[in-house]
């Protein structure tokens, strides 16, 4: 048996390797687009909080700017329970208790 074959194949594996790692770190690192010029812009739209009614339907509470929605979605179709929402306010006796 030729082991320096073995002992090429090996070291052209470990290279190989190493050449995919550095560029997933420099990936991640440098981002794949590049990097971005300028500030960085806040989010926003978010989800603020969702809750499971049943197996197939949920409510979301979906945050825009300001501005909170309340979306039921799943089962027979999509729609918008309660519009324009002031962001973080709750209703007297709405608190949740911990």
């Amino acid at each position: 048996m030729d082991y320096e074959n073995y002992l090429r194949g090996a070291i052209a594996l470990v290279l190989v390797l190493a050449l995919i790692t550095g560029a997933a770190w420099a990936a991640r690192r440098f981002g794949v687009a590049g990097t971005r010029i300028g500030p960085r812009r806040e989010r926003r739209l978010a989800i603020a909080e969702v809750l499971a009614i049943d197996s197939r339907r949920r409510l979301l509470l979906v945050r825009r700017d300001a501005v909170e929605h309340l979306i039921l979605i799943g089962g027979a179709g999509d729609r918008v329970v309660e519009r324009g929402i002031a962001a973080g306010s709750a209703r007297p006796g709405m608190e949740e208790a911990r």
